[in-house]
């Protein structure tokens, strides 16, 4: 079996594809003479797919490309962006020319290109083009047909929340997709829904001993209360490093992460009842170094894996500080295994993001002898945990309560599913993975349903 070039295999959004697929079916349209597609990363270090054609038919549009690979294969294979060509660029031995293949900014679009008229919408326009990384965004183009997906449109509403300080729901992005649309949206929310207008999130001051934890923090607190010896909400890495690997330095980056971010040096202890959030001063970063040189090969994968899993799996003390580890796992003279443990009352997927972009800057720093180059934080997590508590409250809390209660009305306290086995005293965890394909016809009706409800296959 055949798989083409090792370059022509991207992987976007946890899917591989294989560009010479699409490709193939771009060059099956009867108004189409030849086709190449290209993955290209943007400034915002997103990666999405490009195709350029050469038609031979003027009158075909992108929005009929789109429909067509839709047609014929699944969502994520669709190319984010089109350029149209008279002929594609070639290298001196007739080969194509990447490099010379113009960028897609400004070339294609399903709608003609319309400025900003308001002040709202070139917020909204230039907050799309960030997210997208795009240079242009007119007010009626698409946020998804664009390359956007469900991720990015998290990171558009965050930023979005924060220009027009008005809380505003994701679904907002599905319902409204355009810049023209969503600044509708937007207008809606701000006038006739003022409870929704969010203040801003400021420093804390005063008594800062004992402060309250956020939802989502009093939730793993509360579960973690059920069961103490659970690592199940551990959040663990484990990242093969090949060459010479600095400890020192690594050291001084981790310790200066722990500085940095008062969440990492937080416990959560329990006051008359109450859990409460402790900000301590300083709190060690200490790398748990396990040299495995000496040992034969197999033993060394054996330990290895064990090594592995142990870290994953041995629960934190929410109780006491830092609820992040390290260790080091010495492989042989220029490899290393890096075993990076937080519990996710600390951190969440998000902020592993930041996490590893920062541990790079300060490393590189540490190894050169520099100081950090990162500036200090405007806010803390506990800044934003006092805010919410205080946001959260009153009529907005009591509006949020009721809904959720209206809803909830009459739900059964346990849900009882149809299994093959009755469900255990003790939950054990234990269970496996289910995969299959959707093909046919199945696979067309759910495309079809998808782009009907407005939501990706995956919602």
């Amino acid at each position: 079996e055949f798989l083409g070039r090792i370059d022509h295999q991207v992987k976007i959004r946890g899917f591989r594809i294989e560009l010479g697929e699409i490709e193939a079916v771009l060059n099956t349209h009867p108004q189409i003479r030849q086709a190449v597609v290209i993955a290209t990363e943007e400034v915002s270090g997103n990666t999405r797919l490009v195709g350029y054609v050469v038609p031979s038919d003027e009158s075909l549009t992108t929005n009929q490309l789109r429909e067509f690979l839709k047609s014929k294969l699944p969502e994520y294979m669709v190319p984010a962006a089109f350029v149209t060509l008279d002929t594609l660029p070639l290298t001196p031995n007739g080969k194509i020319d990447f490099k010379a293949l113009p960028t897609p900014d400004g070339v294609s679009r399903e709608h003609e290109y319309v400025t900003p008229r308001t002040p709202s919408e070139e917020i909204i326009a230039n907050t799309f083009a960030a997210v997208l990384g795009m240079q242009n965004v007119g007010i009626h183009d698409n946020f998804f047909t664009n390359g956007g997906h469900s991720l990015l449109a998290t990171q558009l509403i965050s930023r979005l929340r924060v220009a027009f300080a008005v809380e505003i729901p994701i679904r907002a992005v599905f319902e409204s997709p355009t810049v023209t649309q969503l600044d509708q949206t937007i207008t809606q929310l701000r006038t006739f829904e003022p409870g929704l207008t969010l203040p801003p999130i400021q420093p804390i001051e005063g008594d800062t001993e004992f402060l309250p934890l956020s939802w989502a923090q009093q939730r793993l607190w509360f579960l973690n209360q059920l069961d103490s010896e659970t690592a199940t909400y551990n959040i663990p890495a484990a990242v093969r490093i090949a060459g010479n690997l600095d400890i020192n330095a690594l050291q001084q980056a981790l310790s200066e992460i722990v500085r940095r971010h008062s969440i990492l040096r937080t416990s959560f202890p329990t006051v008359n009842g109450i859990p409460v959030q402790v900000i301590h001063p300083d709190a060690t970063m200490n790398i748990n170094v396990v040299d495995l040189q000496q040992l034969s090969v197999t033993e060394r994968e054996t330990v290895l894996h064990q090594q592995i899993e142990l870290e994953a799996i041995t629960p934190f003390d929410l109780e006491i500080v830092p609820l992040i580890r390290c260790s080091v796992l010495h492989i042989c003279a220029t490899e290393y295994v890096l075993l990076l443990t937080m519990h996710h009352i600390v951190s969440d997927g998000w902020s592993i993001g930041v996490f590893i972009s920062e541990l790079s800057t300060l490393y590189q720093a540490a190894c050169n002898g520099k100081p950090s180059p990162l500036p200090e934080l405007p806010i803390q997590y506990a800044d934003f945990a006092v805010w919410q508590r205080q946001w959260l409250s009153g009529v907005v809390l009591d509006t949020q309560l009721n809904y959720w209660r209206t809803q909830l009305y009459g739900v059964p306290e346990l849900l009882q599913l149809p299994t093959d086995r009755p469900r255990p005293v003790v939950q054990t965890y234990r269970g496996r993975t289910q995969s299959f394909t959707v093909v046919g016809d199945l696979k067309q009706k759910l495309q079809t349903l998808s782009r009907e409800s407005g939501t990706t296959l995956f919602m």
